[in-house]
């Protein structure tokens, strides 16, 4: 029964010890059913939802055979089926419930901080407001993921007694969870923001120790305003009051600096490092190469830019290797030759000989502690530039934040914002997605939202080979994708076991959404 239980919330409880990041690098994870989870404090159970979902969402399988080689950030070197859109079941069903495992700790946090038996203890680690707030923001930060991906899903919400609100009721007993409407939970995860926000206390810590993402009640509230923000400009039109979210969330103060940027570093050490080290360097994996249209979007062959300095950050150059001692050893260089994209969408059968010489992500990626961003201030800039009609102070604001925050020199970022094309709907929307870069989940919504950037790859269309074809000695490729597809999905399909256990309130969803398929689209897919 325990298994199905887990099965139908799609919440995968710990049931054993793990390390995860901490800022004493020595916290573990503790399953929140455990029955001596009152004597555990709720800032151990909130830094380990976070690590997990953040280390689970952005790894090599669900972002990496998914997100991010369909937004073009990155292309396979050897598994091409999976960057024409062959949908891998089993990535599918971990992904979505690892989101649901997060969801439950962060709930647990909660719990922690509102059960009298538990809340005097957790008030000597940290506000007991700031920490319910912290968990309230980012289990809004999670569901957005879900309902961006799926669509309709089971929700929770922590100040809404919706009786279609019935995800994570575990002592409930409800095992067949309704799925709520997007409309609903769009609206409610900008109200959960809201309310969050005000209830911050300022002059109080949010945790004393354990967080690894705001540090402080200024920055938490600044991250929720900033997100609902971004909900309101991905609903305005189609969700009501969305408009006068995102007019309230600017006005309740937004980021205003990278010293805002809120993202989960990994620990410096081969114990907890970034997922896509692990699989370079620990597990010597090399399946991801940077994609040849960003490189060439950031060379200046596409769209309406010149030559991009981020360029030398996103990406190595063709000549990089790895060093004994677990590094990624070149010299930037401005030499555009050396800077090589794997080409995206080729058939398995053309990876050997396209392969050799392409760019690697570079060693601000591949290192043990990067930095894996949740929002950051440059969004926030482009979101303003929308919000205030396309603004140009705006959007060169976020193109110069971005450029900062990857580490390029004052000189090159002069250079190019002193030549940037003019803010307009197509440039800023594409200039968002090039500062988005490994963020795929973001990027993919908002390319479903606008439609940009369009210098992405189609189905059907053609591109230069980097190497003639061996087979027939031809210099160009045609994208073909899989699954039917004429287009990028528009969506995640539900996985397959919910089918199984929770089939009547699935067919329900699918039926409302139009349709359990990778075409249907969302309700703000324009």
């Amino acid at each position: 029964m325990k298994k199905i239980f887990i099965s139908l919330l799609s919440v995968a409880t710990v049931l054993t010890t793990t390390v995860s990041c901490t800022d004493n690098l020595e916290e573990t994870n503790v399953s929140p059913n455990n029955p001596d989870i009152a004597n555990v404090p709720a800032y151990g159970v909130f830094n380990s939802a976070v690590s997990a979902l953040m280390t689970n969402s952005r790894g090599s399988f669900s972002s990496g055979r998914m997100a991010l080689p369909w937004i073009q950030y990155s292309a396979q070197r050897n598994y091409t089926e999976e960057d024409r859109f062959q949908f891998r079941e089993g990535t599918n069903q971990s992904l979505y419930t690892d989101y649901y495992t997060a969801a439950v700790d962060l709930k647990t946090v909660i719990d922690l901080n509102t059960n009298p038996e538990t809340k005097v203890i957790n008030s000597a680690y940290g506000n007991n407001n700031n920490q319910i707030a912290a968990a309230r923001v980012m289990l809004a930060y999670t569901f957005l993921q879900l309902v961006d991906a799926y669509g309709d899903v089971p929700y929770y919400s922590y100040g809404n007694n919706d009786p279609d609100f019935q995800a994570l009721q575990l002592n409930g007993g409800n095992i067949k969870p309704k799925f709520a409407t997007q409309v609903k939970i769009y609206a409610d995860l900008m109200k959960e923001l809201k309310e969050a926000s005000a209830m911050i206390v300022t002059s109080e810590p949010v945790f004393t120790q354990g967080d690894n993402l705001f540090k402080s009640p200024v920055k938490l509230r600044k991250f929720a305003n900033s997100l609902r923000l971004r909900i309101a400009t991905r609903v305005k039109g189609v969700v009501p009051g969305a408009e006068a979210n995102a007019t309230e969330a600017i006005a309740a103060g937004v980021m205003t600096s990278n010293a805002d940027n809120v993202g989960l570093t990994f620990q410096k050490d081969d114990i907890n490092p970034s997922a896509f080290y692990r699989d370079f360097y620990l597990s010597n994996r090399t399946d991801f190469a940077i994609s040849n249209t960003l490189v060439d979007l950031l060379k200046g062959n596409l769209g309406t830019f010149g030559v991009d300095p981020r360029l030398q950050k996103y990406a190595a150059p063709i000549t990089a290797s790895k060093t004994a001692v677990k590094t990624f050893s070149y010299t930037e260089t401005d030499d555009l030759t050396q800077y090589v994209g794997m080409p995206y969408g080729i058939t398995s059968s053309l990876t050997a000989s396209q392969q050799g010489g392409t760019s690697f992500w570079s060693s601000n990626v591949l290192k043990q502690d990067y930095t894996e961003i949740l929002m950051e201030y440059a969004e926030v800039e482009f979101l303003l530039a929308e919000q205030n009609g396309w603004n140009n102070t705006n959007y060169q604001n976020g193109v110069r934040a971005s450029m900062e925050r990857w580490g390029v020199s004052p000189v090159k970022i002069t250079a190019y914002l002193a030549t940037l094309a003019p803010a307009n709907q197509a440039n800023v929307l594409t200039q968002k997605y090039i500062a988005l870069f490994m963020q795929p989940y973001e990027a993919y919504a908002e390319y479903r939202r606008t439609g940009f950037p369009t210098t992405l790859l189609q189905p059907g269309q053609t591109y230069p080979l980097n190497k003639p074809n061996p087979d027939d000695n031809s210099t160009t490729y045609k994208f073909e994708a899989l699954r039917g597809l004429s287009a990028m999905p528009s969506r995640f399909t539900y996985p397959a076991n919910l089918s199984q256990l929770n089939g009547a309130n699935v067919s329900e969803a699918a039926q409302r959404i139009g349709g359990d398929l990778l075409t249907t689209k969302l309700i703000w897919d324009k």
